[in-house]
Order: structure tokens, then sequence, then C-alpha cells
């Protein structure tokens, strides 16, 4: 549903206007909505509404009213309820209004202690049975003390239906050296020290934009906890790790649109879903973080991820192991969508296999991804080519790159057929190695149609039951808030064949 965005589209330059704040808000000067607001989990009949109270002098349970319209101007308003927001829990609001009509777009807002929010715009998704087409970007990765936030600004320019973030809203690490901006704090381990890494996050006028305008799906990576955490294993080995998770997850869930059934218990919190966009797509969100095995060959006396031939480390091809876990696996396995001409796959990293060295002399991976877990990118790959799943379209993170691939269930074997199409998506701010690393590697790796390190931005997707055409769009300076855009490449997949082609 396409109407006029105009007056939300200044409102949103009214609030990229604000100044930044340097080094996070600070409670006493903040307004009692001061984080902004969110809304995700589009279903047909109803969302999540987000948004965090700020301030110094709040009471431990306050009142908070929301009201859902379908004019900005609320002159219908069509749901509306109250929510109580308790220290407990980061004074955090997860509103989920129901009975809205599908493939609608809607307005909405929160009020409580005598001020108003921002407006937000929303959407429902489409009925399971509803032709249906959708425009979305995929975004990660967005190291707050390296660059500014220009791309969110286009973003909300190209009124997607949906924003998906594919992991590391936030960077849990000290900031590092020569800061384009600095944040509070060293590196982040409590609860209180992540959910004030979220609260500088959550201060950038251009990334609260984004949230005003559309409605997001959200899948973490490792940054959000720790950097290359693999289940209940921290990079440092640490023996407290579990209650570290716990407080990660629990910052998480405080500051995103998130329903309230996904309230972490512990150290423990499901983001796995499942949605279907009329009768065009299915989209499929998982985790590749809580579930999965420890990555192998890590360095001595260390977790996280290496850097190995295959020759020296066989745990590489160990089919016991797995990055999704073996529950998850089964999960996507059986929901695949044979009916739909698309299934969308939301992760959080490159699956495609990307060797840092000819395989003839002998292979070299990065653990971390799906590489480290080559059998089990396997077993998804060859259920998809089993079922003949139609429009398998994976969209991914983590690396600071863009990527954009043919997926095949065996790489070692040339007859493989390819059975789905990949998307790899650049980070919003966050740096990557040097193009010439890239280079050199991407003659060993034929399947990779596109490979640059060297841009920052994202990628916009429009979809329908015939095509999908993509953007790769690259701001011109990640250090200037005021930053231009370009469309550095274009792709399309047909569903029927699967495979990026080069536009």
């Amino acid at each position: 549903m396409r109407l006029p965005r105009r007056r939300f589209l200044q409102g949103a330059a009214a609030v990229g206007a604000m100044p930044y704040l340097a080094t996070g808000p600070r409670a006493a000067d903040l307004p009692r909505f001061g984080l902004g607001i969110a809304s995700g989990q589009p279903q047909q009949a109803g969302m999540v509404l987000w948004t965090r109270l700020t301030g110094s002098d709040l009471p431990e349970r306050v009142t908070v009213r929301w009201e859902v319209a379908s004019d900005e101007r609320f002159q219908r308003v069509v749901a509306r309820g109250e929510e109580i927001a308790e220290a407990d829990w980061a004074h955090s609001v997860h509103a989920e209004p129901s009975g809205l009509e599908p493939a609608h777009l809607y307005w909405y807002r929160f009020s409580a202690l005598g001020e108003q929010s921002a407006v937000g715009r929303t959407r429902t998704a489409p009925a399971p049975d509803a032709a249906a087409s959708l425009r979305f970007v995929i975004t990660s990765c967005q190291r707050y003390d390296v660059g500014h936030y220009a791309a969110w600004r286009h973003i909300v320019a190209e009124n997607p239906d949906v924003v998906f973030f594919l992991g590391d809203y936030i960077y849990e690490s000290a900031v590092g050296p020569s800061p384009v901006r600095r944040h509070e704090g060293g590196v982040a381990t409590t609860l209180a020290q992540y959910r004030a890494r979220y609260a500088t996050y959550k201060s950038d006028p251009l990334l609260q934009a984004a949230h005003q305008a559309a409605p997001w799906l959200l899948v973490w990576d490792d940054h959000e906890v720790a950097n290359d955490y693999a289940n209940m294993r921290g990079e440092d080995l640490t023996q407290d790790f579990a209650a570290r998770r716990a407080a990660a997850y629990r910052a998480y869930w405080e500051h995103m649109p998130f329903p309230k059934s996904a309230r972490p218990v512990g150290p423990d919190m499901r983001i796995v879903r499942r949605l279907d966009w009329g009768t065009l797509a299915r989209i499929h969100l998982v985790d590749d973080r809580q579930y999965r095995d420890v990555q192998a060959c890590a360095k001595p006396d260390r977790g996280g991820s290496n850097t190995v031939p295959l020759a020296a480390c066989p745990q590489l091809a160990d089919p016991k192991r797995s990055l999704l876990g073996f529950e998850q696996e089964r999960w996507l396995a059986d929901g695949w969508d044979l009916s739909r001409p698309w299934n969308l796959l939301a992760q959080q990293s490159l699956m495609a296999r990307f060797s840092w060295r000819d395989p003839a002399q002998g292979a070299v991976y990065w653990t971390d991804a799906w590489d480290g877990y080559a059998p089990s990118r396997n077993r998804l790959l060859g259920v998809v080519a089993e079922k003949k799943v139609p429009g398998v379209v994976v969209l991914g993170g983590d690396v600071h790159s863009n990527y954009v691939a043919d997926l095949k269930p065996d790489y070692d074997d040339p007859r493989s057929p390819v059975v789905a199409s990949e998307f790899c998506g650049t980070s919003i701010t966050s740096l990557a190695l040097a193009q010439s690393r890239v280079d050199a590697a991407l003659p060993f790796n034929p399947h990779i149609h596109f490979g640059r390190s060297d841009q920052r931005g994202y990628m916009s997707f429009d979809l329908d039951a015939t095509r999908l055409n993509v953007r790769l769009q690259t701001v011109d300076n990640p250090l200037d808030p005021q930053s231009g855009i370009t469309t550095t490449a274009r792709f399309t997949v047909d569903p029927k064949r699967p495979g990026p082609i080069a536009a």
C-alpha cells in the first residue's frame, strides 16, 4: 500500500535536525520518550509497538497509554490501550494492538506523565490468501564510534514496507582509537552497561527516524552480547558467561519491538520466527548464536573464531556440528513453503563458501560463519534442493561487506546445482578488511558474483510474484551524517531460476 509520505518525511527531517549526543543521553536531560518509538513483528491483524520511558525521576510503575490510528492526524483512532512500564524492565513498553485490517498503513503514538511521544508509521502484513508485493531493506552492524548513520536517512526516504536488521545493533566493546564519536563506558558486561549502550545508540536522531518510518524484523548476531560468542562460551572463556548473556538478552528485549512472549528467561530468549506475507513470500528468521556448537579450532586458550586451513582442522567437516542447532535446523527444514513463489531466510552472516586460498592448494576458511559449519550448510541447502523449495533468498550481514552469491548444496561437487540466491549486505558504519584482500580471494570463489568490503550502506529490495529487484546502496561518506547515497550495483532474481543476475 503506497500513500503520500511528504508530511512524514518532513517530520523525519525535523528529527534528523536534532543535535547529536556525543557521549549518550543523560537521564536528567531527556524527555519521557527520549529514546524514540518503534514498531515490529507485523502480522495481518497487528504488530508490536515499543518505547522506553526516560528521565531521572521515574516512578517504579508508570501507566503508558498508546493509540493506533488510520490517519496521521489521529482523527480515526482504531485501537488504544494501556501498558505498565516497570523499573525492573527499564520502563520499556511492548504494546500489542490487535483487530487491525491486513495490508494497512497505520500511525501510532504513546503518552505518559503528561508528555506525548513522536508519531510513528507502521503497517500490518497482508492476509495469507491476498496477493502482495514487498519493498524492504536489509541492514546490520552499526558501530556508533566509527561513523554516522546517514544510511538511515536514505532508508526513510525509500519508504520501505519492512526493515530487516540482521545483527550487531550495538557493539559491546569500548571506544576504539580515533573515534568519530564517543559513547559512555568501556566494555559492556552488566545489565546497567548494556542498557546504557542501547540508550546511546538510540539517542541518534537518524536511527530514531528509521524506527518511526516502518516496522522492523530483527535478529541478533554476536555484538549484542560479546564478540564471537557461541552458545554459552565467550571469546575470553570466562566462567560467568551465562550471567553476561542473560544481562545482554534482557537489555536487547527491553529496547526492541519484540512481543511480551519473547521476554527472556535468564540467558534464554527465542527470536526464531516465521511470517507469511500474503501469497507472495514466507519469511524465516533464525538465530545462529544461541544454539550453535562452539567454533572449531579456536586459538590457544581462546574461544571465538579463527582462520584456518581445512587440512589442519578436520572438525570443520564434522556432520555432528551445527550452526543453528539441530532442533532449529529441523524447524527450518519443516517450514519451507512450497506454494508461495518466495522463501526469504533472514540470518546473520555469509552463507556462501569463501576460501581465502585456492582450494586446489588447500582451502582456508573463517570459522565463525557458515564455512565453520559446512555440513550444517549442506544439510540446509540439501533440503532446499530435495524439496525443490521455490525462490529461496538468503539475507545476511555480519561481515561488513557486500556479497552477492549462488548457493549450492555441495561446493566440492562441480555438478551441484544452484538452489538459492544470497545477498549479504554491508554495514551501516562498521569497518571491514581491505578491499585488496577480497579482490585476491574472489577468483577462488567463482560462485560469488560481487564482493566489496569498502562500502557502507544497505541493500534495497523490491519483490513481486515474478521478480526480485535488488539495489546495493552505498553512502558517499560514512563520516558525514549528511552524506549522499550511490547505487553501486543492481541484481535480479527469478523465483523459478535460482541465482542472482546482474542488471
